[in-house]
């Protein structure tokens, strides 16, 4: 019997659990990751992919009814609040059973300065009093937050080019997709001449090696920290989520959240 998955994606997580799940039970599951649709050329994902929004927590509700959605993992990034609230809600409504796949956090290291902020905005208030040459990997959507910042040259990591000229008075702009050695990370900031690190605390292996390397170097981190998780059984491993699609939904590695 064929069961039918959703997985809200656009994380390596999500690409590595519907690989794990081709791999595992083959075509026992039908499975569909969504995308936010936010990269123009997004990795390679096995299984069906939809691109673009639901229209909010309705929206996904009538999309899990009119496809017989199953099951769904919320493996998105540590940011989507939006999308992760509206799965709740929705699944909530439908009585689809939902899990959290979760990003392990980045842990403080006694030797980095990290300036920890709430929000965006209160990192651009700040970036000019901490460096010179700041060196910014908050996405493309969070870039404009810093257009009032003076004093100030950006160096912005982004995956796909700008359509148009972003909206900071002094900038760079450096393309990659991670994963990202710490050799990479750490030439960059040199090269650069980089003196401050703006980011988002998103955890996960892809992205660390910035965070090391600023560590290395004895660079200040401004660090925005991650919103609220949404309440629900989460776990933080592939092979967990995995387990949980195999029926072994109280498994220990499984912990609710509230």
């Amino acid at each position: 019997m064929t069961t039918r998955l959703l997985i809200l994606g656009g994380t390596a997580e999500a690409a590595a659990l519907a690989r794990g799940v081709l791999t595992r039970f083959g075509d026992r599951i039908e499975m569909t990751t969504a995308l936010a649709g936010r990269t123009r050329h997004p990795g390679p994902v096995p299984g069906m992919v939809r691109i673009g929004g639901f229209g909010g927590a309705a929206g996904l509700a009538d999309y899990l009814v009119a496809q017989r959605v199953e099951r769904l993992i919320d493996a998105t990034h540590p940011f989507a609040a939006e999308i992760s609230s509206a799965a709740r809600l929705a699944c909530d409504q439908t009585r689809v059973p939902r899990l959290l796949l979760l990003r392990p956090p980045w842990r403080r290291h006694p030797l980095d300065r990290w300036i920890e902020v709430d929000s965006i905005e209160a990192a651009a208030q700040i970036v000019g009093r901490v460096g010179r040459r700041a060196f910014l990997t908050v996405g493309a959507s969070d870039v404009a937050a810093f257009a009032t910042a003076s004093g100030v040259r950006f160096v912005v990591r982004m995956i796909d080019p700008p359509r148009e000229r972003l909206p900071l008075r002094f900038h760079e702009v450096v393309l990659g997709r991670g994963p990202f050695t710490l050799n990479e990370e750490r030439h960059l900031l040199q090269r650069h001449a980089v003196d401050v690190l703006v980011c988002k605390a998103s955890g996960g292996a892809a992205t660390e090696a910035k965070i090391v390397a600023a560590r290395d170097l004895s660079l200040p981190v401004i660090m925005v920290r991650r919103p609220p998780m949404e309440r629900g059984l989460s776990v933080d491993t592939v092979d967990a989520a995995l387990d949980w699609l195999a029926g072994l939904d109280e498994r220990p590695g499984a912990r609710r959240m509230s």
